[in-house]
């Protein structure tokens, strides 16, 4: 039976509890409740570590670290940890670069703004 499998019920009750944790962090963070953050991809903790951590974890302790199971997983976790590392990385690099964009783009409608001023117009007409 399929919960009978310890690395995976552990693997999926990591996976739980991450995305449950990420509410009462952010109400002591921001002192406000978000109850789709358990929901949301991404932030802090990563579910993806939590469950290859909690599926490394029972296959070392069921099967033992020299274990063939062991080493796939440990394999696999490395992989999706330095990913989810990368690709968070990467985010925030985005992140900063659409904030200037979005900055700039409005520095550019106030300035626009201020080109239909009448005495602008003005100015305009004689060109």
């Amino acid at each position: 039976m399929v919960f009978e499998n310890v690395p995976l019920v552990a693997s999926i009750v990591a996976i739980l509890f991450a995305q449950f944790v990420k509410v009462p962090i952010r109400l002591m963070i921001s002192r406000k409740v978000e109850w789709g953050l358990m929901f949301s991809t991404g932030g802090m903790p990563s579910s993806h570590s939590a469950a290859v951590t909690a599926l490394m974890t029972t296959l070392a302790i069921e099967h033992g670290f020299d274990s063939p199971y062991f080493a796939i997983a440990v394999v696999f976790g490395i992989i999706v940890m330095f990913d989810a590392t990368g690709v968070r990385r990467q985010a925030g690099e985005q992140a900063a670069v659409l904030n200037k964009l979005v900055s700039d783009f409005q520095e550019f409608v106030e300035h626009a703004k201020g080109l239909t001023a009448p005495e602008q117009a003005e100015k305009t007409k004689n060109i």
